[in-house]
């Protein structure tokens, strides 16, 4: 099976020697990458380049979560699925790019939707969770569920010509998403990619910022965004960063 051997194979050494190479990396760095259990909620914009760079890089175990099937409007940036894949599920579509890119790697599909009562047992035996869906509710939900656990969520968020993304580890100091986030937007001010519109290349700088963060997290290479929020206008060719802080009455993460 791919991942189990405990020493790389001469073709994963050539197909990892620029990471392997890297001081902050290394074959030490390279070895977390492929013992990583990394989870990826929604098979979108975001999720499909995230999971197109993490299968690449080595990620041992990729499980990928969606419910929905691809349709033609997606693939402007929903770069993992192809036209002759219309009707597929975003799952075994993604899959299929993933183990494509990479066979040495295991790939894990939950053709679902998260519910509070399947959350539990779908992150369980993830180290890392890529939060990649266009909903609030869900957002909520994965951070209930990770934050208490010291599970790692990476989230990220995106409409029209302008993208955010942090990495929310509680246990680590940094805040949880609701401390960032204390209650949704008014849902008038929630339009989806489909009412709001959204730049196709926007998911890729979004995307590979997601797999760039897991792999620093999994490796412990430099400084994670955990503490820090970086927003990214297409429009402006602007990148910002902000400091966001643990907030002591969080119902999620604080004191209470």
């Amino acid at each position: 099976m791919p991942g189990k051997s405990s020493t790389f194979s001469d073709r994963e050494l050539e197909r990892y020697a620029r990471h392997i190479i890297m001081r902050e990396i290394g074959g030490p760095g390279q070895k977390r990458l492929r013992g990583a259990r990394v989870l990826v909620v929604g098979a979108g914009g975001l999720g499909c380049p995230a999971i197109m760079y993490l299968a690449a890089a080595g990620i041992g175990t990729l499980g990928i979560v969606d419910e929905d099937e691809v349709e033609l409007s997606n693939l402007q940036r929903q770069i993992a699925h192809i036209e002759a894949r219309v009707g597929a599920r975003k799952t075994d579509s993604a899959a299929e790019t993933a183990r494509t890119l990479n066979p040495h790697i295991v790939v894990k599909t939950h053709n679902e939707r998260i519910t509070e009562e399947n959350v539990e047992d779908i992150i369980k035996p993830y180290r890392l969770v890529i939060d990649g869906t266009d909903n609030f509710k869900t957002r909520y939900l994965l951070n209930r569920a990770c934050a208490p656990r010291g599970t790692t969520l990476v989230s990220a968020a995106m409409t029209q010509w302008e993208g955010q993304l942090s990495v929310y580890k509680p246990k680590e100091h940094g805040p949880c998403y609701q401390c960032v986030f204390p209650e949704p937007p008014a849902e008038h001010l929630q339009r989806s990619c489909a009412e709001a519109g959204v730049l196709g290349p926007l998911g890729g700088v979004m995307g590979s910022m997601i797999a760039a963060e897991t792999i620093k997290d999994i490796t412990h290479a430099g400084k994670t965004m955990n503490g820090r929020m970086i927003i990214y206008d297409a429009l402006e060719g602007k990148t910002r960063t902000l400091d966001i802080e643990k907030r002591a009455d969080c119902p999620v993460c604080g004191d209470g």
